[in-house]
């Protein structure tokens, strides 16, 4: 077998390496695997494929040079309802001048970022956590003084920045990120999703004249929607011009807690080994490929992709060769979802973690799904459905198509009590009926037309689309459900934008986010349906099309459990989500909490199709969980900034909670960064230092012209970085909202060109003079 340099490090989480027995031990550790990454990038780097085109920067008063080049290995470990994570990035400097990296990459929306540690050589530097203004002028002065230094900054709560300084030329450096999230439950599937790209934003224009009745953004004290517009528009390789960048490792360790059925990946080829009736082992696979000609012709082809290979031997003339689980292009999430054996689902989760003084339990109930509902419940409510389907120029290509499978589904499944309505949007809007109009045979024909008709272009312009949804022609019509379906990819930078004007014209309606593509804006989903009391489902794939429309129908279609109340037996007991959510039918009750010592058992209260419904828990039963300290501390920190969004809490007043909760937790948060700095300067005094912004991969299935060809104009970005990548005028102004890199240009041929053409010229005036001074 020939093995890949493992990407995979494991530190200390304890105390700072200088203060640790082990620091030198580890140090000799991690030098052998810093080395063999480095040799690991620089095989799999090194040759540029045809059209590959590097990414170049350009330092003041110097030549270009190569971007540093980028790994990823992630290791997850799931136990029971929570999953720890170690993301650990390489970032390695190919050239031969000091480098300062800069990468934009994902994380889980409900990820609680609690550490980070650098890796430069033999030492290790473990982050501190700071307030973000005090973090960055730590960082800026550690990058000036030359000293190696790290900075892991917020953009969104599922958008981070990792800055690294002074990498020295031939050097690989490492950061080491962790994180807690919880493990989703919904229809008796679990499922966990780990981002592994950011896609690009579209970020709608500030307006020309600000509307008296809006007030200046709190942050950013302009009314500009999307106020931090550079700082989440990374530069986008041309997947027609580069070859993927940014390699990912991914194992997961699975321990449900219960015997375990179906383990699968929706999104990834995956090997899966059984560790026991409860347990998994997930690594990605690159599948069985034969020995022949047609296999070495991939594998010359694509440098800096090939994957790893196991051989056997099978005669002295023979071999069978396989490909080995390896790296993967970072253009699209990956998705991992198990069931329980048939018949061995907990109905009841509680679990527990004693973090010093503290006690915290998370408490996963499911509400009355599988036992006989009473008689209202049977009752199916007609309804006034809205569909807005987003066709703008991200969702050109395999997402369009997702979309349109989709929605023409859901109208399949109307019934004739039922009324509806599409919207549809890009830069424009358009509604097939200004009301929602009977669902019979005539308007539903109708309805497939059009759907059946659309094509993706022009921006994401959302809120427009969205208010249209919220409004209620009938606000007091009883007897009726009314529901507004979204499909989009999400791709935007005005979340905050939209979270607002669902607050404010949400009414009686219940909003459905269905996120759609290989890289949906899940924190864009998530937050959006628990504002609009709805819930979300993703569609990464077409053959999932079928079956998460018909889960996301019968949740719509089944009655829901309302009017949700828990109380524990100890009053004043801090709990969130508060207030609880509307259920439907499949989906379960999830509580964390931070305990009191007396409290004995949580009672839960509401309402099934008009009857009461109540369920008691006794907290005893509640088994050992780990991180859910943590897990209880970002539910808070989100629950803060619902406030902030829906009036209920102002503004300094959530800032001061959210940055209480993150200082005392160790959280990263928009208040909050993590930063690391070495303590001794190595680069040299006068020595410059070149920055780099490094590219990110197109997500899988996306059309990059339909994206940045017609993308609506917007002012420049108005914060840059040290040095940009070479870049070449775009062909349309309505590119200027994103940096693309055209580094697969004929620069060189143009120069020569350029030369040649200067050279002659020369000649031409040299000539007539030399004719004269003779005469």
């Amino acid at each position: 077998m020939i093995p890949t340099p493992a990407l995979r490090v494991r530190l200390p989480a304890g105390a700072r390496p200088s203060a640790c027995p082990s620091a030198s031990i580890l140090r000799r550790a991690l030098t052998p695997l810093v080395l063999g990454l480095a040799a690991w990038l620089a095989a799999h780097g090194a040759k540029a494929a045809p059209g590959s085109g590097g990414l170049m920067l350009r330092a003041p008063d110097a030549a270009p040079v190569e971007a540093p080049q980028f790994a990823t290995d992630i290791a997850v470990e799931v136990s029971g309802p929570t999953a720890r994570a170690v993301v650990t990035q390489a970032f390695r400097n190919t050239t031969g001048e000091w480098v300062e990296g800069t990468y934009v990459y994902p994380l889980p929306e409900d990820a609680a970022v609690d550490s980070m540690k650098l890796v430069v050589g033999e030492r290790v530097i473990v982050a501190d956590i700071r307030e973000r203004a005090a973090a960055r002028r730590d960082y800026e002065a550690a990058r000036r003084s030359g000293r190696a230094a790290a900075l892991t900054e917020q953009e969104r709560p599922n958008v981070f920045t990792n800055s690294v300084a002074n990498i020295a030329p031939g050097e690989t450096v490492l950061v080491q990120i962790t994180y807690q999230q919880p493990v989703r439950l919904s229809g008796g599937t679990h499922a966990l999703r780990v981002p592994l790209v950011v896609a690009p934003r579209y970020s709608p224009a500030p307006p020309l004249v600000a509307p008296a009745a809006e007030a200046p953004d709190s942050q950013a004290g302009s009314t500009d929607p999307v106020p931090d517009r550079a700082r989440i528009t990374p530069p986008v390789l041309d997947p027609a011009a580069h070859a993927p960048v940014n390699p990912v490792t991914l194992g997961v360790t699975l321990r449900a807690g219960f015997p375990l059925g179906p383990v699968r990946s929706g999104t990834h080829p995956v090997r899966i080994e059984e560790t026991g009736p409860e347990s998994r082992r997930i690594t990605l696979d690159a599948g069985p490929v034969p020995a022949d000609r047609d296999f070495e012709l991939t594998w010359e082809a694509a440098p800096g992709r090939a994957p790893t290979v196991r051989i056997e031997e099978t005669g002295p003339e023979s071999r069978r060769i396989t490909l080995d689980a390896g790296p993967v292009p970072a253009d699209r999430d990956f998705e991992l979802t198990w069931e329980a054996a048939p018949g061995r689902a907990p109905t009841v989760g509680l679990f527990r973690e004693r973090v010093g003084a503290d006690e915290y339990l998370l408490a996963v109930l499911a509400p009355p799904s599988g036992g006989p509902m009473p008689p209202q419940a049977a009752q199916r409510l007609p309804r006034d459905v809205v569909f807005v389907i987003d066709n703008s120029g991200s969702m050109a290509g395999a997402s369009m198509r997702q979309a349109k499978a989709s929605l023409l589904l859901a109208l399949d499944r109307l019934d004739p009590s039922d009324r509806f309505s599409v919207i549809r949007f890009d830069d424009t809007m358009e509604r097939l009926f200004p009301e929602p109009v009977p669902a019979d045979a005539a308007n539903l024909g109708l309805a497939r037309r059009f759907v059946a008709g659309l094509e993706a272009r022009g921006g994401t312009e959302m809120l427009a689309p969205l208010r249209a949804a919220l409004a209620d022609p009938h606000p007091d019509e009883t007897g009726r459900v009314r529901q507004v379906i979204f499909l989009t990819d999400g791709a935007i930078g005005n979340e905050e934008q939209i979270f607002s004007a669902i607050v404010a014209g949400r009414g009686r309606s219940r909003l459905f986010m269905v996120g759609i593509g290989s890289a949906p804006n899940g924190h864009l989903l998530r937050h959006a349906a628990e504002l609009g009391r709805g819930s979300d489902t993703v569609i990464g794939a077409i053959d999932q099309v079928a079956e998460r429309t018909r889960a996301l129908f019968a949740k719509l279609e089944n009655p829901v459990v309302t009017d949700l109340s828990a109380r524990f037996s100890e009053p004043g007991i801090e709990a969130t989500p508060d207030p609880l959510p509307d259920l439907y039918r499949g989906e379960p009750v999830v509580i964390a909490a931070k305990l009191g010592r007396a409290a004995e058992t949580l009672t839960l209260r509401g309402r099934v199709g008009g009857q009461a419904w109540e369920q008691v828990v006794d907290l005893a039963a509640a088994v050992p969980g780990a991180g859910i300290g943590k897990i209880w501390a970002r539910a808070r920190i989100g629950a803060a900034e619902t406030a902030r969004l829906t009036g209920r809490l102002p503004a300094s007043d959530a800032d001061a909670a959210i940055l209480a909760l993150a200082l005392e937790h160790g959280l990263m948060t928009r208040h909050t960064s993590l930063v690391a700095v070495d303590a001794t300067p190595r680069r040299p005094a006068g020595v410059a230092l070149t920055a780099a912004d490094l590219p990110l991969n197109l997500p899988a299935g996306w059309d990059f012209a339909a994206v940045f060809g017609e993308r609506s104009a917007a002012p420049p970005p108005r914060e840059r970085r040290a040095a940009v990548p070479v870049t070449t005028p775009a062909a349309s102004p309505a590119s200027r909202s994103i940096d693309l890199p055209q580094t697969a240009s004929p620069a060189p041929l143009h120069l020569w060109l350029g030369l040649s053409l200067l050279a002659l010229g020369l000649l031409a005036l040299w000539r007539p003079a030399g004719r004269g001074r003779a005469r």
